[in-house]
């Protein structure tokens, strides 16, 4: 399962919108629903073409598929349909021509940008968005979203109807996925911050050589905030061996059986693989700048930035650890 393309692609850090979380060790426990939005790295990706991807067999070739994306330039896609998800998020199906898929390498996502809105420098405001579906997934595009009232982007992505286009440009390479590289993989997540988390899972699990065993820890303010929860239970069920999910709540409710609180050190200690499996076990996080910070230090720019916090604490080393 791979893509063949005319140029390699180089690592850069992209930083997906994430929705606050409270997180922090010590600090007092709140929604803050405040949205956080950083920068991306542009890692400039040749030409490719699709020889079995996502849910073909390895080393069958599905079918010929090309890319319309454009990671050198914005393009035009049309919306094709809103699909209302809960209270405050919606995914957003892009049309793609016949032939055509994302093709996107994993993980990496894209950029979003809104001509209408203006940045401190009069420039359109643009933000990294990782979509939901699968790479090889022809005719579609789709983006789970929420909608932050301090969001601009968000706003006005939730403001279009069928018809109106988007302006996409990329991929923008992050980690990139080796199969089977890796024996025990931990997953960290708040919020919106579970798409390049749900990227990786959906692209290694249906590759039938995958023997990665995941652990997923995602954070959510209430039970009706959780994304994707059908689509990860299913997971669970169709791969016992290689995946389980655990949800955490801020506080739930007199029904809620799971978790509450925040992803603290002994959460991690129950759920992820030790630092003992050196090499063989990796960490990924993805989430709000409280829970980066406390659980695995701050990000510096597009850089990683230097590992503290409860990761550091517990004996994981920086080559260990990767936020998205």
């Amino acid at each position: 399962m791979s893509f063949i393309r005319a140029a390699t692609i180089a690592r850069s850090v992209a930083t997906n919108s994430c929705r606050r979380y409270s997180v922090e060790a010590g600090a007092k426990k709140s929604s803050n629903l405040g949205l956080y939005l950083g920068g991306a790295g542009l890692v400039g990706l040749g030409t490719y073409v699709y020889m079995g991807f996502g849910t073909a067999q390895a080393g069958i070739a599905k079918k010929d598929l090309k890319s319309p994306l454009d990671p050198s330039k914005y393009i035009d896609l049309k919306l094709k349909r809103v699909e209302p998800y809960n209270h405050n998020t919606a995914k957003f199906v892009l049309e793609l021509g016949k032939g055509e898929a994302s093709l996107l390498p994993v993980a990496s996502c894209v950029y979003i940008e809104t001509p209408d809105f203006k940045d401190a420098k009069g420039e359109p405001m643009h933000r990294p968005y990782t979509p939901i579906s699968a790479s090889d997934l022809e005719g579609e595009l789709v983006f789970i979203i929420k909608k932050y009232e301090t969001g601009n982007v968000s706003k006005h992505i939730h403001s279009l109807k069928a018809g109106d286009t988007l302006k996409i440009k990329g991929p923008l390479a992050k980690w990139s996925w080796k199969m089977n590289e890796l024996e025990e993989v931990g997953l960290i997540g708040g919020g919106s911050g579970i798409a390049p988390l749900y990227q990786v899972l959906q692209h290694a699990l249906a590759d039938k050589s995958n023997k990665t065993k995941f652990k997923l820890l995602y954070a959510n303010v209430t039970e009706q905030d959780i994304l994707l929860r059908e689509e990860f239970d299913a997971m669970k069920k169709k791969y016992p061996d290689t995946f389980d999910v655990v949800y955490v709540l801020d506080k739930g409710d007199a029904n809620w059986k799971g978790s509450t609180g925040y992803i603290g050190a002994d959460l991690i200690k129950q759920h992820i693989a030790p630092p003992s499996l050196g090499e063989k076990v990796k960490v990924f996080i993805c989430g709000p700048p409280g829970q980066v910070v406390s659980i695995a230090g701050k990000k510096n720019g597009m850089k990683q930035g230097e590992l503290k916090g409860v990761l550091k604490e517990l004996g994981y080393t920086e080559d260990q650890v990767y936020k998205f």
